[in-house]
């Protein structure tokens, strides 16, 4: 089975760390950094057809659990903290039901078990949209995707896609299109029955609309054993947009 590409911070109690849909581990590296700091050994991983790890026509949650238990194997981890955000958090909460004896805390940020509809489709349309063979630099990917996406902070996250291929072009290295023909499963409930018993931590942020009162009930009957915390002044990118509020909750249920 192919390996995911991870970057492994400092020594201690492993602390597993899943992106959200079209990000990478890059994403958390400066607060994998401090995590790092605090006696943890910080894996920062990237899923399947994002960031370095390999390519699939294959997309779906049961898969990425299956490559998130395959790298536990293979670096012999057990006993994880378990962090995952937004399409992350759906894989952490499936991981964490699935495999239960591996995870000893478990920390989501913005996303409840409920089913989500297709919200993505102007992103995936403004990446689609990149027309690399006359691109030379950031810059003009950045004006490009303007004409889709009018968030500054939100072309920034998905340029950091972009990397330097050996044509010395400009590329994505998510696999867009394997990507754009699973979107549906993004959005896909946690199983009726998938129940983990294990503390958790629910992270919300108070401007974002992906946890709301409606998801409370819904979160303690697959996770009796949760807590929902809500961070100020951030959106559905909360440890990006407060990470100093998201790490000191973190900290603080982690003890």
């Amino acid at each position: 089975m192919e390996q995911l590409y991870s970057n492994i911070l400092g020594e201690g109690k492993p602390f597993v760390i899943l992106h959200g849909f079209l990000g990478m581990s890059d994403n958390w590296k400066t607060l994998g950094a401090k995590f790092s700091e605090q006696n943890y050994e910080v894996h920062l991983l990237d899923q399947r057809n994002h960031g370095r790890s390999f390519h699939s026509n294959d997309f779906n949650y049961d898969l990425l659990v299956e490559d998130l238990k395959s790298y536990c194997e293979t670096h012999q981890l057990k006993d994880i903290i378990l962090l995952g955000h937004s399409m992350g958090g759906k894989v952490a909460m499936l991981f964490a039901a699935t495999y239960p004896e591996l995870v000893s805390k478990l920390l989501i940020a913005d996303i409840s078990p409920r089913y989500y509809p297709v919200h993505h489709e102007l992103i995936l349309k403004g990446l689609s949209s990149l027309n690399f063979k006359n691109m030379e630099s950031r810059g003009d990917a950045d004006d490009q995707l303007a004409k889709y996406i009018s968030d500054f902070g939100i072309r920034q996250f998905l340029l950091k896609n972009l990397y330097w291929n050996d044509a010395k072009e400009l590329a994505l290295r998510i696999n867009l299109k394997a990507l754009k023909e699973n979107i549906e499963e993004i959005g896909e409930a946690l199983p009726i029955h998938a129940q983990y018993m294990g503390e958790t931590l629910f992270l919300r942020g108070d401007r974002s609309e992906y946890i709301g009162l409606q998801d409370e009930s819904l979160i303690k009957s697959h996770f009796p054993n949760s807590q929902i915390v809500t961070i100020p002044k951030s959106g559905h990118w909360l440890h990006a947009e407060n990470p100093k509020a998201f790490f000191n909750e973190v900290l603080k249920f982690l003890g």
